[in-house]
């Protein structure tokens, strides 16, 4: 942790107030979310597919703005949004406790997902303009204390389930509250280079266009399916080998102190050795071969003791793999928009990543469903293994062929 302090000292305030913020965003988003569909449940009284419906507007409200939220940030600045966001959280998750009606949990869920959508590209484009050519070094800091808050979230939130769903929920309103108030007090105004001297559309068609960007985005869709497997195949192949919620949360926490405890140091060492495009391909690769582990032993009889090493393993490497990749991954979009369209670039990517993630859970749930019934039971590993390695190798032509430079400064093939 010396590391990780030293370097987060190295930074301009604006740079540690952004980290900070990420980590409280973090503590207070999974202070709740996780026991929010139970809460539906039996204290709303709301029937599945109304818990389904709430959960599902939450994510389908952030995924689909943030092209919008990343425009927004481009041309009003970067603090409004983040502030914007910051306070309509307190609104969602205030509305989450106070209320047990399907309309006004429709309403929480909305604009609880719209406040993400209009901080997160804010958020990551304030951060690499801020840091300059100390984006990668930001990035991993700024990923530390991303890890820092989902670990310490869900303890925060069991502690204050003994008081109750509601005071779960005006905590973690009150800790975004506190965040509007400080960014709005200590957080620089600062904007790229974008104004209004073209429509939306125009920026808009720019990003679409960028035939190079929109390749990397495809390119690391992959990636984001992967990576959403620890909340869905993991967490499968831990309940069905007779674990619990223990087991699950055993899992997160291991992916969690592993990035607080890991990330600069890793990212140090790589920068050393590999360039941008070298550092994302090959923590893809190891995304990939995370998966091999349970593969190769998915049709073993293992005794139980034994039965569970595979999905540890497959846990530190994909976590490793994300740990090495995501610093320079941020960067290359940064440097990919040039510093006129960061938010925009930032609000595309997550988009596509958030398709990718959708169609993701329902190509590898399917998997699952196919492997039960017909006694394959490697067939969801493998193929997420080799979607992996065929985003890694994906990456590393771009990488090779010059599409991964800076915006202007492209190599031509």
């Amino acid at each position: 942790m010396r590391g990780v302090l030293r370097e987060f000292r190295s930074f301009e305030r604006p740079i540690q107030l952004l980290q900070i913020n990420q980590a409280g965003i973090n503590l207070g988003f999974y202070m709740l979310m996780p026991y929010l569909a139970q809460h539906l449940s039996a204290g709303a009284g709301l029937a599945v597919w109304a818990i389904g419906l709430v959960l599902g507007l939450r994510n389908m409200s952030q995924q689909g703005m943030f092209l919008i939220g990343g425009t927004l940030a481009d041309r009003l600045g970067y603090k409004p949004m983040i502030m914007l966001g910051c306070a309509l959280r307190t609104v969602g998750f205030a509305l989450f406790g106070l209320t047990t009606a399907l309309p006004l949990l429709i309403v929480a869920a909305v604009v609880t997902g719209l406040a993400g959508a209009l901080f997160n590209p804010a958020a990551r484009a304030y951060l690499a303009c801020e840091a300059g050519e100390r984006k990668v070094e930001a990035f991993a800091v700024f990923n530390v204390f991303y890890q820092g808050g989902i670990l310490l979230g869900p303890l925060v939130g069991i502690a204050l389930l003994k008081s109750g769903f509601t005071a779960v929920c005006l905590s973690a309103a009150a800790i975004f509250a506190v965040l509007t108030v400080l960014q709005g007090l200590w957080l620089p105004a600062r904007r790229g280079s974008a104004g209004k001297e073209q429509p939306v559309l125009r920026d808009w068609r720019q990003a679409f266009g960028d035939r190079a960007f929109v390749s990397f985005a495809a390119a690391m869709i992959a990636s984001y399916a992967l990576s959403y497997q620890m909340y869905l195949t993991l967490p499968l192949e831990v309940q069905r080998l007779g674990g619990d919620e223990t087991g699950v949360m055993a899992l997160y926490a291991i992916s969690a102190v592993l990035g607080i405890a890991g990330q600069v140091r890793l990212t140090d060492w790589c920068a050393l050795r590999w360039s941008r495009g070298q550092a994302i391909s090959r923590g893809l690769a190891l995304m990939g071969v995370a998966f091999v582990p349970p593969a190769a032993t998915a049709a073993l009889a293992l005794p139980p003791v034994w039965a569970i090493v595979p999905v540890v393993v497959c846990t530190l490497l994909l976590t490793l793999g994300t740990l090495i990749a995501f610093p320079f991954e941020m960067a290359t979009i940064a440097d990919m928009a040039g510093d006129r369209l960061i938010g925009t670039y930032y609000g595309l990517y997550n988009l596509l990543s958030g398709v990718g993630i959708l169609a993701g859970n329902l190509l590898s749930g399917a998997l699952v469903d196919v492997a039960r019934s017909s006694g394959l039971a490697g067939l969801p590993w493998v193929l997420l293994a080799a979607a992996g390695l065929a985003s890694a190798a994906a990456v590393g032509r771009l990488d090779r062929r010059g599409r991964l430079a800076p915006a202007g400064r492209a190599v031509s093939t």
